[in-house]
């Protein structure tokens, strides 16, 4: 399969490609001897954003407070 890059750095990729890895819309680029090496990469945003705030020791009444906070300065 052929692609072209355009002049903003951008391909498309063929739709047999996006087909035969399910369709992700992310990818992890990475370049191996010389080529360039799309990983199709799904997402699992509102899980990280749980893990992020369990990292950082938010619990969902930190986040309602702060909720309310903002919504009082309006």
């Amino acid at each position: 399969m052929l692609t072209k890059r355009t002049s903003k750095n951008q391909v498309t990729l063929p739709k047999a490609a996006v087909q035969a890895t399910g369709g992700a819309d992310y990818y992890d680029v990475t370049v191996q001897d010389g080529k360039i090496v799309l990983t199709p990469v799904r997402l699992q945003q509102a899980d990280a954003v749980r893990a992020k705030l369990e990292e950082l020791g938010i619990t969902p009444e930190d986040v309602d407070d702060a909720i309310a906070w903002a919504r009082a300065r309006a």
